[in-house]
């Protein structure tokens, strides 16, 4: 053949390819041979190790059981994670704080944490009431870790043997835990929390310092927080002196204090008591014998109501106290605040009317914080019964917000060009997977409107392209300079995602009703120690309020939301007496619904919803719901008329005939303003009816009138400012102390205050 292929000098110059086949054929044979072998050695070597029968099924048994186990970890540290959260260490430390709280003018209006002289230690509390307490609230209580398994079952067959709740079945630790961390929201993430935490506090503390906690902390009734507290409200003695008819009385309080609270309902209470001590004969603790003298010699109770206690804004402003006296070493101290308790009255009025009528809506909840435009606040109402709940929602709930949101990112959009008139597009891009709808589920119509018309409208298309043409990290930071935290850069930041609280919220609104100075949200004006030392002014130790956002800015926010209010979605909290800005606001769901909004004098935010953030009847909207209950108080608390001009707006009808008026009570030229500098804010009438009892003490000590004073007089015939002060020893000095006192108070004019018009 002469194929290249078999030529000598050919084959020398090339592969070998019958040498290559050759050793590629034995080289698959021997690795396929080395693997087969290793096959068959791992193969006997795990036939050792190979289980029949019982053995196998329990093996099995075991890894599916490690399985789960891992999974089940996973998932529990999941649900454990927003319970730790909700753990503060700050909670165990009022222990350490006494304050009593006074009103503006120094009237004593409650008071909170463990009084010194009243703590009550656990060796001293009767054993009566300890065992009573046992017996209906956790009779296993030294025996579990947290969560009574055994116990809630009991409970739960008790009950529905008697058709009724009769027996709780948190163990105590629990309820210490809802009691510091929690709201009372019936929901099963609230108990997924409540179990977590109490495990955590069983890990942290001795069980004697929990049931201290226990009869220390918890509400029973009148305002009155711990046993000690309740003894002294509802018996007027100490509670180491209560006999076993009191004691069961206060045991039975624990579950419910509204309901079973003596003064509220003296028979329901009889009746609770009489079941305490049906417990404690039933846990053995006493013999029947032993507590027949209590049922047939019930507790006597002491008239010692304080209905007007503002129990809400008192939980804040303990919060307050504590912060700023950190670190001065004073622990005993006296508080003065900005409460007004005819406005919580009204808020408090306002927001149980409107939980009544809306129940049909599934609205169940509700909160009000109302401050002045300088960030007083006058009133907090969060939630729809103290009793019941002492989760304050007004400060310590986050709920999303919804469009009320969005004033903040037009109040970002004029700080970066824009004005009200400002034409924009009723449409907006894409951000993800998510495109922005108006309400009723519209993209947006394209066409073009003025800026102004767009907020009245509550349009979510043209809010959501703000935020994205005006870059959501200048939103977020405008956010954080008005004191709102805790909101994320989302492609739906704008229409309010991230939850804020209701007196976060006002607090945001009143720096635009006080010209765009800074507003945050205060209760405390002046604390003074035990030693009468004073600790902290805020005239003194707080600085001057700074401009934070332009007033031009300011200005147009004002006009614009006026036009929400005048317009716009929130027309129902007009008032016929005064102009109103604002901004409805409604999330998904609808879950949450609320409006924000502030006259020339007070600003108020209104959240309605459900404390286990289910959603109400579809169509529920923030101007139908919340705006009426802000229209609703608002009408009641302004009792003046001369109130502020809002910025950017002019003066309402009303106020100018107002101011018309005062200017004709005065000489011309004069300026009430002038004319008052200095002097004593009260109405005419207050200062002649505390004249008149000046001169009455005067004459029952048998001190002349002082003689005529060479000082001018106003119109109501008071010493004018500029007056010598008279000498402690004069026959004048005390009432003229009286005027001082009155004049320190800004409370005592009820309202007419002359401030200037802006």
């Amino acid at each position: 053949m002469q194929d290249w292929f078999f030529k000598r000098r050919r084959r020398e110059r090339t592969i070998d390819w019958l040498a290559l086949d050759s050793r590629l054929d034995s080289g698959l044979a021997a690795a396929w041979a080395w693997l087969r072998d290793t096959w068959n050695a791992g193969s006997s070597f795990f036939d050792r190790f190979r289980l029949r029968g019982w053995k196998r099924l329990l093996n099995e048994a075991a890894s599916e059981g490690l399985t789960l186990g891992a999974g089940g970890f996973v998932v529990m540290f999941a649900l454990a994670i927003p319970a730790f959260h909700e753990f503060n260490e700050g909670k165990f430390l009022t222990g350490q704080y006494a304050v009593k709280f006074l009103d503006q003018n120094g009237n004593e209006i409650g008071k909170r944490g463990i009084l010194h002289n009243d703590a009550v230690p656990l060796d001293e509390i009767p054993d009566p009431l300890i065992k009573a307490t046992l017996a209906t609230e956790d009779r296993r209580f030294f025996e579990h870790w947290g969560i009574d398994v055994l116990g809630t079952l009991r409970a739960l067959v008790t009950n529905l043997q008697a058709n009724d709740v009769v027996q709780g079945g948190s163990s105590i630790t629990q309820q210490v835990a809802k009691n510091l961390f929690l709201s009372s929201e019936r929901s099963m993430q609230r108990k997924i929390k409540e179990a977590f935490l109490a495990l955590l506090l069983e890990s942290r503390f001795t069980k004697r310092e929990i049931l201290k906690f226990y009869f220390d902390r918890a509400y029973m009734g009148g305002g009155a927080f711990g046993a000690e507290a309740a003894s002294q409200f509802y018996f007027a003695k100490s509670v180491r002196q209560i006999n076993m008819a009191e004691a069961a009385m206060l045991a039975g309080l624990f579950k419910a204090p509204t309901k079973y609270a003596p003064h509220v309902n003296l028979p329901a209470s009889r009746a609770r008591t009489s079941i305490v001590l049906d417990n404690l004969v039933e846990a053995g603790f006493y013999t029947a014998g032993q507590v027949h003298w209590a049922r047939t010699h019930p507790a006597n109770i002491v008239e010692n109501r304080n209905t007007s206690s503002p129990d809400w804004f008192l939980d804040w402003a303990f919060e307050e106290v504590q912060r700023i006296a950190a670190g001065t070493g004073q622990y005993v101290l006296t508080a003065r605040t900005t409460v007004d308790l005819n406005i919580q009255k009204a808020t408090d009025d306002a927001l149980t009317a409107a939980l009544r009528k809306y129940r049909g809506n599934r609205v169940t909840s509700g909160a009000i914080a109302l401050l002045e435009t300088d960030g007083a606040v006058r009133a907090i109402t969060g939630g729809p019964d103290y009793g019941e709940s002492q989760f304050n929602r007004a400060t310590s709930a986050r709920r999303q917000p919804g469009s009320s949101f969005k004033v903040y990112v037009y109040a970002a959009a004029l700080e970066n060009g824009y004005t009200p008139t400002t034409s924009v597009r009723d449409a907006s891009r894409r951000c993800g997977n998510w495109h922005p709808q108006n309400y009723g589920g519209s993209h947006g119509s394209g066409g073009r409107m003025p800026l102004w018309m767009a907020l009245a409208k509550s349009l979510n298309t043209v809010a959501a392209e703000l935020s994205f043409a005006v870059g959501r990290d200048k939103v977020i930071e405008l956010t954080q300079r008005l004191g709102i935290t805790g909101i994320r850069k989302t492609c739906s930041m704008a229409l309010g995602d991230y939850g804020i609280s209701p007196l976060e919220h006002a607090g945001g609104f009143a720096t635009f009703a006080n010209g765009g100075k800074q507003a945050k949200p205060y209760a405390i004006l002046d604390i003074v120690s035990s030693r009468g030392d004073l600790v902290y002014s805020r005239d003194r130790d707080e600085p001057e309020a700074p401009q934070i956002v332009e007033r031009k800015v300011a200005e147009g926010m004002n006009w614009m939301m006026h036009k929400v209010v005048e317009t716009g979605t929130a027309q129902r909290a007009k008032l016929d007496f005064t102009h109103v800005v604002g901004k409805t606001g409604t999330s998904s769901g609808p879950k949450d619904v609320w409006f924000v909004g502030f006259t020339g004098k007070y600003v108020a935010s209104v959240w309605l919803g459900k404390d286990d953030n289910r959603a109400m009847v579809n169509g529920t909207t923030g101007g139908q719901y919340a705006a009426p209950v802000f229209q609703s108080f608002m009408s009641v608390i302004h009792r003046d008329m001369n109130i502020p001009t809002i910025p950017g707006l002019e003066p309402h009808p009303v106020q100018v005939a107002e101011q018309q008026r005062i200017a004709a009570m005065h000489p011309a030229g004069v300026a009430p303003q002038e004319q008052r500098k200095g002097s004593s804010l009260m109405s005419d009438k207050t200062r002649d009816a505390l004249r008149n009892v000046a001169q009455a003490l005067r004459k029952a000590g048998g001190i002349e009138e002082p003689a005529a004073s060479p000082q001018p007089e106003n119109s109501t015939g008071s010493t004018r400012s500029g007056a010598a002060p008279a000498t402690p020893g004069s026959p004048s000095a005390p009432g003229r102390r009286a005027d001082a006192a009155i004049n320190a108070n800004p409370a005592a004019n009820n309202g007419t205050s002359l401030r200037a018009v802006p």
